[in-house]
C-alpha cells in the first residue's frame, strides 16, 4: 500500500498523476486549455485524501480553474464540455484471469456549476466516473506532474510529452523508442493529423520540444526513426534528463516571466523590432535542438 498513488500528496516536484491517466489514447480532441484544467481538476481530487472513495465527490472555485490561461466563466465552461464529451481507452487488465482488456470511459461523471459563474464564489462540483475509481485506486506508477509547468505551455503535445517523460523519470534508463503509432497516441495526434515526416516535426515534434525543454525541469531530445532518409517514419526515440544548474534556472525563470514574446524567446530569437517580412520567416525557422548529454544517462 505504501507505493500506492492516491497516497502521495502534492510536493515541491508536483502532484502524483497516475500513470493510467497519463498514457491514456482517445483525448486528441482536448485542447491544451482543457489538459490544463484536467490536471488541476485530478490534482484537487488526489490531494483531497478522498480519490479511492467510490461516491467522491470534490468542489474547487472556478477562478482557480481561470488561473490556467482563461480570461473568463465562459471559457472554463468550454473546457469543461469537452472534456465531458471526449470518451479516452485505458488498458484495463483483468486482475481475476489476467486477461488484457481495455476500458472506454470518459474522465468525469459529472459537473455541477455555480449558475453565476462571474461571482467570486462561483465554483465546480464534480466526479469521477465509477470504472475509473479502482483503476486509480489501484494505481501504483505515477509521474510528478507540476500545474505551473502544465499551465505554461500552449501546446496540447508539449504537456503530453512532459508528462510522458515524467512518468519515467526514476527509471533506470533515460531513453525509450516508441513505434510512431503509439507515440501519436499518446500525444494525443488526431487520426489523419500531420502524417507527412515533416509535417508531423514541424506542428507536433519541435513545438513539444521548444516547451518542455523552455520552461519545464526536464530537457527532452527526440529523434525520428526511418529506415532511410526519404522512407516514412517508423518510431520516435526519446531520451530525457533532469535540467540542472542554469538550465533548471532559466526554465523556472521564463514560467515567471510574461507570456508576451515568450515564443521568440524559447526560439532564441532576438526581442528587438524587425522588418514583418524577416519575422515571419523566421517563425518558420525550426527551434534549436537541445543535444543530449548521454553521460549522464546510464545504459538502459
Amino acid at each position: 500500500m505504501a507505493h500506492l498513488t492516491l497516497l502521495q500528496r502534492t510536493n515541491t516536484d508536483g502532484f502524483a498523476k497516475p500513470g493510467e491517466l497519463i498514457e491514456i489514447t482517445g483525448a486528441h480532441e482536448l485542447e491544451a486549455s482543457d489538459r490544463a484544467i484536467l490536471n488541476l481538476l485530478y490534482q484537487h481530487a488526489n490531494d483531497s485524501g478522498h480519490l479511492g472513495k467510490k461516491d467522491a465527490e470534490w468542489e474547487i472555485s472556478i477562478a482557480a480553474l481561470r488561473a490556467s490561461r482563461h480570461k473568463g466563466g465562459e471559457r472554463v465552461r468550454d473546457s469543461l464540455d469537452r472534456l465531458m464529451r471526449v470518451v479516452v481507452t485505458v488498458p484495463l487488465p483483468d486482475r481475476r484471469t489476467g486477461e488484457s482488456r481495455i476500458l472506454k470511459t470518459h474522465l468525469f461523471n459529472f459537473f455541477d456549476l455555480s449558475a453565476d459563474e462571474g461571482s467570486e464564489r462561483a465554483t465546480v462540483r464534480f466526479g469521477l466516473p465509477e470504472k475509473l475509481h479502482p483503476i486509480l485506486a489501484g494505481s501504483n506508477r505515477w509521474g510528478r506532474i507540476k500545474a505551473e509547468v502544465v499551465c505554461a505551455m500552449t501546446s496540447k503535445y508539449a504537456m503530453a510529452l512532459y508528462e510522458m517523460v515524467q512518468l519515467r523519470a526514476n527509471m533506470e534508463r533515460c531513453l525509450e523508442t516508441f513505434p510512431i503509432d503509439r507515440l501519436r497516441d499518446l500525444l494525443g495526434v488526431p487520426p489523419g493529423a500531420y502524417e507527412r515526416g515533416n509535417d508531423f516535426m514541424r506542428f507536433v515534434i519541435q513545438p513539444a520540444m521548444l516547451e518542455v525543454n523552455g520552461l519545464s525541469d526536464v530537457s527532452v531530445d527526440l529523434t525520428l526513426e526511418r529506415r532511410s532518409r526519404f522512407a516514412p517514419i517508423t518510431g520516435v526515440t526519446v531520451a530525457w534528463w533532469r535540467k540542472e544548474g542554469d538550465d533548471f534556472r532559466a526554465a523556472m525563470q521564463e514560467r515567471n516571466r510574461s507570456k508576451l514574446g515568450r515564443m521568440a524567446r524559447l526560439r532564441g530569437e532576438v526581442e528587438t523590432a524587425a522588418p514583418i517580412g524577416t519575422r515571419e520567416a523566421r517563425a518558420d525557422e525550426s527551434p534549436p535542438t537541445a543535444r543530449w548529454p548521454r553521460s549522464r544517462c546510464p545504459a538502459g
